[in-house]
């Protein structure tokens, strides 16, 4: 990271016990990331496959063209309503750890350990591959025209794009916002060649999909909660740059900075490609697409189709990498704060990265591609907002913006387990009471096996990493 160097502190780590190097240097994470490295890693994330995929989704549970665009302008406000909200409590909490840190500070060590447990193990491990998984499917896809691709071949390519992830983030901070920067470049401009394009056709007079655009609308309340699941699967990552609070320059202003521009743009962005998508295509076509982004450019692009597989790989490896920088840090937060092994809360002692956290990850990642149960990622959009409407409410933002997070997050959790049950849903729950179990033995009463301190000394110096303080302004 730049000038990749200690930093003097006076504060020890929570688990200083096992510094070889105990009362010299101590290490921290710099603050590398400023306001155009968090743009990147907000609309970086949050723009993968979705928005070249959901649109068929969601356009198929609300039953019409102009609801399901009321769908997404409703899921780009709630999801700036969310990152405001969040946005104070970073300004205030200037600590990295996103919902984790904030669980922690407000409720107590219990459900901090419950979400950080379920998080670190399960959803965040589980995204990550679905999202590779996604760039695999687009990456391969070329190379076999006209049929499916082999599943061990999308597998292997989303594994290696895994370990190349791990190998850029564990090298160099820098490394890793630079090629964020980069791809949310390309994203965007992919995006605005499909806008662009849709203007064009409209002035075209292509206008058929918006004439009677409510006629056949769904109702239903369950179909309305599950249109929302997939429109907010596409925005999924707002709340990214809260968990690396602690390596952001100036975070009380370059956090809600980023947040107001990342979160409007990536919200106009996606309904102008939906519009686009529907002034090439009528609302049946769209339906029976199975890659929206594919067919619209097949109809528009023609001989030039190709740019538009190439921009949804490129678009789902630059997502991937947002979220396995932020992702690897909720885990490194945890660790810190005792929640999970001593040796996960380690930076490197040149490269300045939480290596052993961003292993970790990987490797659960890595077993999520190759056990094929990488869906556990979609109920983990609405474990992000069970922890939200639990903490917005106590943050200091305008008291409607807390009332309207918590009504949509009750609605959201509640009405898909309701119209559609998912077994995904019974393995979480199992898997949180798992935690409850562990919680008591190894955190309340730190009952821990006597052979892992000495554990903990041998990665220490095989992977080459120290204990890290927190910055504590």
């Amino acid at each position: 990271m730049g000038n990749e160097r200690m930093k003097r502190k006076t504060t020890d780590s929570p688990h200083s016990s096992t510094d070889p190097s105990e009362g010299k240097e101590k290490l921290r994470l710099k603050q590398e990331v400023g306001l155009i490295s968090g743009v990147s890693l907000i609309a970086g994330t949050m723009i993968g496959s979705g928005i070249f995929m959901s649109p068929e989704w969601v356009l198929h549970h609300m039953g019409s063209p102009a609801s399901s665009l009321l769908i997404w302008a409703a899921c780009g406000l709630l999801a700036m309503f969310g990152a405001l909200s969040y946005a104070e409590l970073g300004t205030v909490i200037k600590e990295s750890g996103g919902e984790y840190i904030y669980i922690l500070r407000i409720f107590g060590s219990f459900p901090a350990f419950l979400f950080a447990y379920t998080s670190v193990i399960l959803v965040r491990p589980a995204g990550l591959a679905a999202v590779c998984l996604s760039f695999a499917e687009y990456a391969v896809a070329p190379f076999y025209p006209g049929c499916s691709s082999p599943q061990v071949v999308v597998k292997c390519t989303a594994a290696a794009c895994i370990l190349l992830l791990t190998v850029i983030n564990c090298l160099n901070v820098r490394l890793a916002t630079s090629i964020m920067n980069v791809f949310t470049a390309a994203k965007l401009l992919a995006l605005l060649v499909i806008v662009v394009g849709g203007v064009v056709l409209l002035a075209k007079g292509q206008t058929q999909s918006f004439q009677n655009a409510f006629q056949n609308t769904t109702a239903g309340i369950g179909a309305v909660g599950v249109a929302f699941y997939q429109g907010l699967w596409s925005y999924d990552g707002w709340n990214n740059l809260n968990y690396v609070t602690e390596e952001l320059k100036k975070p009380e202003v370059t956090l809600p900075r980023a947040v107001m521009i990342a979160i409007p743009l990536v919200t106009c962005l996606y309904l102008l490609v939906n519009v686009s998508y529907l002034a090439a295509m009528t609302p049946s076509e769209v339906l029976s697409s199975g890659a929206v982004a594919v067919t619209w450019g097949d109809k528009v692009l023609g001989s030039w189709a190709w740019l538009i597989s190439l921009s949804v790989a490129l678009s789902t490896f630059g997502s991937s990498n947002g979220t396995f920088f932020s992702g690897g840090r909720v885990c490194y937060i945890a660790a810190r704060e005792g929640h999970m092994p001593d040796i996960l809360s380690m930076a490197h002692v040149r490269c300045l990265t939480p290596s052993p956290a961003l292993l970790f990850t990987s490797a659960m990642s890595l077993i999520m591609v190759i056990s094929g149960i990488s869906g556990l990622s979609r109920p983990g959009v609405g474990q992000d907002y069970v922890s939200l409407y639990a903490i917005v409410l106590l943050s200091q933002v305008p008291i409607i913006i807390p009332i309207i997070v918590l009504m949509a997050a009750v609605y959201l959790v509640l009405a898909p387990i309701i119209d559609q049950p998912q077994i995904e849903i019974l393995y979480i729950i199992l898997f949180i009471f798992s935690g409850v179990i562990l919680y008591f033995p190894l955190v309340r009463f730190k009952c821990h096996p006597r052979f892992l301190q000495k554990v903990t000394l041998h990665l220490q110096l095989f992977l080459e990493v120290a204990p890290t303080t927190r910055d504590e302004n």
